[in-house]
């Protein structure tokens, strides 16, 4: 993995916590996705337009990749109605490197070497430390957002499970039809576009004429949650035609740690010395991600 991959991978981080954020902010989850999903479905024709068509091979990925998609964001809106953000997405994201890492030796024959899987295996125990301090802090009352909701923690935790393991098969699946597409671009164009429009049709189906003012008051943050979602998932399928898919899932999982400072900052949940200590944990493994023997 070079600079630039692991650079635009860590920014792809970044904005990935940030618009999953703007996401659990918008109390409404329905109008939530509606928005994030609709708007990157709106980048996606725009992309389209300026991009060539991935070629033939990549068509079938495309399609199952938008359909885990949709499985992945009904999972996700359920685990933050459930949960903390602080506490959902850490859990979410931390379930997939592992997985990711036995899916791409499967079906795309990258097996690890012993510096890259010890890498990949420091950062998974640091990425679980952040999540169960965040289980634990629900348990014990921190989790503010949960115990409102009678803190159905068992529930929550599979919920968040789930979402992980949707997120280690699109990428899986992502990071083969990308590779076959001969064109970043376009293919994440036609992935948003396909995936789009279903949230926003399921909405108004359901909410009808009430739908329009209902969005209203959150339509500039959610469109911007959509915005961020393309970028932050076109850098990551860049760099999946850069670099091995096991390396790069594991290096976007540092998402958590700009996810849990955002927890703290603005939703007031509690961070503490042991996630601090699990966040340490996981750069140490991502170390040795970027430098395999």
């Amino acid at each position: 993995m070079t600079p630039l991959v692991a650079a635009a991978v860590l920014l792809a981080a970044i904005t990935h916590a940030s618009w999953n954020a703007i996401a659990h902010n918008i109390r409404d989850q329905l109008l939530s996705f509606t928005l994030v999903s609709g708007g990157g479905a709106l980048c996606g024709v725009v992309l389209a337009a300026f991009s060539p068509l991935p070629a033939a091979g990549a068509w079938p990925y495309l399609i199952a990749s938008a359909a885990i998609h949709l499985v992945y964001y009904v999972l996700l809106m359920r685990s933050f109605h459930l949960g903390d953000f602080g506490q959902m997405y850490p859990i979410a994201r931390g379930t997939a490197p592992l997985v990711v890492t036995v899916l791409a030796a499967v079906f795309a024959a990258e097996n690890p070497d012993g510096r890259q899987a010890a890498g990949i295996a420091v950062a998974s125990a640091g990425l679980l430390g952040v999540a169960l301090w965040g289980a634990r802090g629900a348990r014990t009352g921190d989790g503010a957002h949960a115990a409102g909701n009678g803190g159905p923690h068992g529930l929550a935790l599979a919920a968040a499970v789930a979402t992980g393991l949707s997120i280690a098969a699109y990428t899986v699946v992502d990071g083969l039809g990308v590779r076959a597409s001969g064109t970043p671009l376009g293919y994440i164009a036609w992935l948003m576009i396909l995936e789009g429009f279903a949230i926003p049709a399921y909405a108004l189906a359901t909410r009808r004429r009430a739908l329009a003012a209902q969005l209203r008051p959150v339509a500039a943050r959610g469109l911007l949650g959509g915005f961020l979602s393309v970028c932050a998932y076109g850098l990551v399928l860049w760099a999946q035609t850069r670099a091995a898919l096991a390396p790069v899932a594991a290096l976007r999982e540092s998402s958590i740690i700009v996810g849990a400072a955002i927890g703290t900052v603005f939703f007031k949940e509690r961070f503490g010395a042991p996630r601090i200590a699990a966040a340490g944990l996981m750069v140490a493994g991502i170390g040795l991600m970027w430098h395999p023997g």
